[in-house]
């Protein structure tokens, strides 16, 4: 009999270990746990400038960083942001970074996010770099500048110069307008784009105006010159006077040989009128013994005076004449 129940337990036995074994995966299966560090979260980080410059007066550079993020199970994903310089603006997937006073070299910011699910948590990490370049220092550049002068300039009437200008560096100066001018007075405009000049007097002078513009750590300057015409030259008739004692007429020449001696380059012109009823002779007598007193008594070159005979009147008359260098002699 015992011989029997033990043949059965032979039997038996490894039909329980199969069933034991069935058993124990079941029990396996309903207790692992999947770890929620092995899902498939992915991150990528992008700049959309990996270079920048900063300047001290250019503004303060700033580079947008966007996070490409996708939570395997469409779970609210968390965003911290870092750097190890400047300062991130905002939150989310898109940033601005203020990197003002940044040191030239490279600088990182990085991004490390979060999705919690039903599973339990999910984290990735990236990071991207930016290089601040140092600013070069910009090199200033005088403006183009031109000068106006005035083409219609009349005798002791005032003059106008006007300037213009373009390019320069930088450009976003606001010139400085010094004048000055090589004679006259102005009288209206310094500091401004176009000034007056009073050139009372200046008859035969040139007048240049000298331009300085400042705002550009630079000496920017222009000029221009006009010439003031001279006086309209003319004769003048100094005497006249008919046939009168000789006393008087060397008093009356006495008068013209000074004024002549004033001016060394004026021609003196002596024009005789004849009497209708005049003595023969009288006109060459009356020129010759004029043109003798000036040479010999008033010491004047005779080349400098010309005489001239004039159309009959109704007694002998003489007139004195002095013509400055270039104007027309008159005529009688």
């Amino acid at each position: 009999m015992f011989r029997n129940l033990f043949r059965l337990a032979g039997y038996l036995a490894p039909i329980a270990l199969v069933a034991s074994l069935f058993t124990s995966q079941a029990i396996a299966q309903k207790t692992t746990v999947v770890s929620a560090v092995n899902a498939p979260l992915s991150l990528s980080l992008t700049a959309d400038s990996n270079i920048v410059t900063t300047c001290a007066d250019g503004g303060a550079p700033q580079v947008k960083l966007m996070a490409n993020a996708v939570s395997p199970g469409g779970y609210p994903i968390k965003y911290k942001w870092m750097t190890d310089a400047g300062t991130i603006i905002g939150d989310g997937p898109t940033v601005t970074w203020n990197m003002a006073g940044l040191t030239p070299g490279y600088h990182k910011a990085t991004l490390d996010i979060q999705s919690v699910g039903s599973d339990g948590s999910c984290q990735a990490f990236s990071a991207v770099s930016v290089l601040v370049k140092p600013c070069v220092a910009v090199q200033p550049v005088c403006p183009a500048i031109e000068i106006s002068c005035p083409t219609d300039v009349a005798l002791d009437q005032p003059v106008t110069f006007t300037s213009r200008y373009s390019g320069g560096v930088p450009a976003n100066v606001t010139p400085n307008y010094n004048w000055t001018v090589s004679a006259g007075t102005i009288i209206s405009g310094q500091g401004t784009d176009t000034i007056k000049v009073d050139t009372a007097g200046l008859g035969g002078q040139t007048v240049r105006a000298y331009l300085s513009m400042g705002g550009y750590n630079l000496e920017c300057s222009a000029d221009c010159a006009v010439t003031i015409p001279l006086p309209k030259l003319s004769n003048k008739k100094f005497d006249e006077f008919p046939d009168i004692s000789r006393n008087d007429e060397k008093a009356r020449l006495d008068n013209f040989g000074i004024e002549l001696q004033n001016d060394p380059t004026a021609t003196a012109y002596v024009i005789v009128y004849p009497g209708r009823s005049g003595k023969r002779g009288e006109v060459q007598y009356h020129a010759n013994r004029i043109v003798e007193y000036l040479v010999n008594s008033r010491n004047l070159d005779k080349s400098r005076i010309v005489t001239l005979v004039g159309p009959a009147r109704n007694e002998l008359f003489v007139e004195l004449w002095i013509t400055p260098q270039g104007a027309t002699p008159p005529n009688p």
